[in-house]
């Protein structure tokens, strides 16, 4: 249900139940859940990349995988919260490619890339509240900080159908590409990450998803501790070398 493939650094991610528009399982979560914490791991894998097979990213639950029995959305949701914090505390940066449909729980694990990259004709939807539902998977904590509270209660409480260029105005996605050329663009992008001092990439992202919640003082607080953090790694040593010897940097992502 989750295919993967090493290209150049770069561990391909993709949801592969496109007759059903990769629709999410709890099946399914477990190994995206299995594969992150693998990509973690291995050393050869320095960036990640996560995109759905056919033409959905994913239209979210897959609310056939409850028959007729009323689901423990608590319980179930445990599932979810699983893969959002391997995907929030990813030890390697990653790059999401919305390929089409991205609705409910799928727009929010696309919305936990570093870099989003949205094809031409994909869409985006909330729909939690279209089955009488509150947003999940990281949503509530998320869509806020990238487009602010008041559209964030639009986007939630009407559930509007977005296009991909709607998403790029928003900042819900960072680039929009033609269909046939958003793999090739995606994975240029995740190599250009897998080159880069991946270390100081996470430790970026922590830094702008803790801040949000602190005060200044702390926030100068946490940047001290986690610029001591990059400090010390071999890639900002290399880092200031190249620059004193006028050369582009070999970063190990160490």
């Amino acid at each position: 249900m989750v295919l993967t493939e090493k290209r150049e650094g770069v561990l391909l991610l993709t949801l592969n139940r496109p007759e059903k528009l990769n629709a999410l399982t709890g099946a399914l979560l477990e190994e995206l859940h299995r594969t992150l914490a693998e990509a973690n791991r291995d050393p050869a894998v320095r960036a990640v990349l996560l995109t759905g097979a056919g033409r959905a990213f994913s239209a979210g639950q897959d609310l056939t995988e409850f028959g007729e029995e009323k689901p423990d959305y608590e319980a179930h949701l445990r599932r979810y919260n699983r893969v959002v914090e391997a995907l929030s505390g990813l030890e390697k940066p990653l790059v999401v490619a919305v390929n089409g449909p991205a609705a409910g729980a799928g727009m929010s694990l696309a919305l936990w890339g570093d870099l989003r990259l949205a094809a031409a004709g994909a869409t985006f939807t909330t729909a939690f509240v279209r089955i009488g539902l509150v947003p999940d998977s990281g949503m509530s904590f998320l869509l806020p900080r990238l487009v602010g509270l008041a559209k964030a209660q639009e986007l939630l409480f009407l559930s509007p159908r977005l296009s991909a260029e709607d998403a790029l105005a928003l900042g819900l996605v960072h680039r929009v590409v033609p269909a046939e050329r958003l793999m090739e663009e995606a994975l240029a992008l995740a190599r250009e990450l897998a080159q880069g001092p991946t270390r100081a990439y996470v430790l970026t992202r922590k830094l702008l998803l803790e801040t949000y919640r602190l005060s200044l003082e702390e926030a100068l607080g946490l940047e001290a501790i986690l610029q001591g953090e990059a400090g010390r790694t071999l890639d900002h040593e290399e880092g200031v070398r190249a620059f004193r010897e006028k050369r582009p940097p070999r970063f190990q992502g160490r």
